[in-house]
């Protein structure tokens, strides 16, 4: 049995583990996490679209990092081992989805954009009887649901993560407190290899050339601070940018919107002044 929801904009909450002995090709459920909470290391039997009604996200997997802002979703393939870390209070929608209908076919996971249909398409089905009957009403939202994921545009949010352990620890340092003042030398120097041998390394192991890569970081790293209220000068010099206004000109030819516009920002609290 679904619990009713306390208030219109929250989704019904479903426990996780009813969810795979429910004979219908996708099911939806909801859920609230404090500040904080970690969701260990695990993965799904069916393909999950994970949406942050509210709050900040960041999703790992052995290949990548994905921080996924308020009104945003991630899509998270069949069989994905992966984990999930809340950067603030979350309320999430998730539609758990049977892989032979799942609308999408990336092996990896995506950011999606979440538009207005989308979202209450997500939280109508978290408030429908999980056995809904066949050729009804019900069954047609969920085809215009999964119709929905499919279409569903994907956002650069992912920084993927090398393989080799001393480099994935270093990646992992970075993300943790990323700054634009960091060079492949400096990384060459700790692995004791030259910085060619980085460069080239780095690239076969991740896709992206290290500058790329280490302005993605940056930028996912600003939009976790964004969505917690924080100003964006602070942000900037905390990278490392001596000017916030080259700071805000990277992030919009990174994001397409200035920081204080992003839907992260817009999202956040109110700062008491």
């Amino acid at each position: 049995m679904i619990t009713p929801a306390a208030h219109p904009a929250r989704p019904a909450v479903l426990p996780i583990d009813q969810v795979d002995g429910i004979a219908r090709p996708v099911v939806a459920a909801g859920a609230q996490y404090r500040h904080g909470a970690v969701q260990p290391w695990h993965s799904h039997r069916r393909a999950q679209l994970l949406y942050g009604l509210s709050g900040l996200m960041q999703v790992i997997t052995a290949d990548g990092a994905w921080v996924v802002p308020p009104q945003h979703a991630v899509w998270i393939p069949s069989g994905r081992e992966h984990q999930s870390r809340m950067l603030q209070a979350v309320t999430t929608c998730s539609a758990f989805i049977e892989p032979e209908h799942a609308p999408r076919v990336a092996s990896s996971c995506q950011v999606l954009a979440v538009r207005p249909l989308l979202r209450e398409l997500l939280i109508e089905a978290t408030r429908m009887d999980p056995h809904y009957v066949l050729h009804s009403r019900e069954e047609n939202l969920i085809r215009l649901l999964l119709d929905e994921i499919g279409r569903a545009e994907e956002i650069p949010a992912h920084v993927p993560l090398p393989p080799e352990p001393r480099l994935g620890e270093l990646c992992h340092r970075f993300l943790a407190a990323p700054s634009i003042r960091s060079g492949p030398a400096q990384w060459a120097l700790q692995l004791h290899i030259s910085e060619r041998t980085f460069s080239r390394r780095f690239l076969a192991q991740t896709g992206m050339g290290f500058q790329q890569w280490r302005l993605r970081a940056c930028v996912m790293y600003a939009i976790s601070r964004l969505a917690l209220g924080q100003p964006v000068t602070t942000i900037a010099y905390d990278l490392g940018y001596e000017r916030p206004a080259a700071f805000s000109t990277m992030f919009r030819k990174m994001t397409g919107h200035m920081p204080s516009a992003h839907p992260a920002a817009q999202a956040a609290p109110a700062r008491a002044d």
